[in-house]
């Protein structure tokens, strides 16, 4: 399994009992809890994967000035 999908995995389970407990206290309704911590950091869960793809897009990028010879020393990444 890839890395990122194991800390999207990660991420998901602590944002939600985070979601939950938040929730919780705010409503005193454990459905409505349940319901706020289900919803929305799996959304969240979403995004962040696709924030991290994003992230290593740039920085696979390469440096202002760096030519083309920088090309030829990422052939292993292609």
């Amino acid at each position: 399994m890839p890395l990122d999908l194991i800390k999207t995995g990660t991420y998901l389970t602590i944002h939600l009992t985070v979601g939950f407990t938040v929730a919780y206290v705010m409503t005193g309704s454990m459905a409505l809890a349940g319901g706020i911590a289900l919803i929305e950091p799996m959304i969240n869960a979403v995004a962040f994967f696709f924030h991290e793809q994003a992230w290593k897009k740039v920085q696979a990028r390469p440096p202002r000035g760096s030519g083309r010879g920088w090309a030829r020393t990422q052939a292993t990444f292609a």
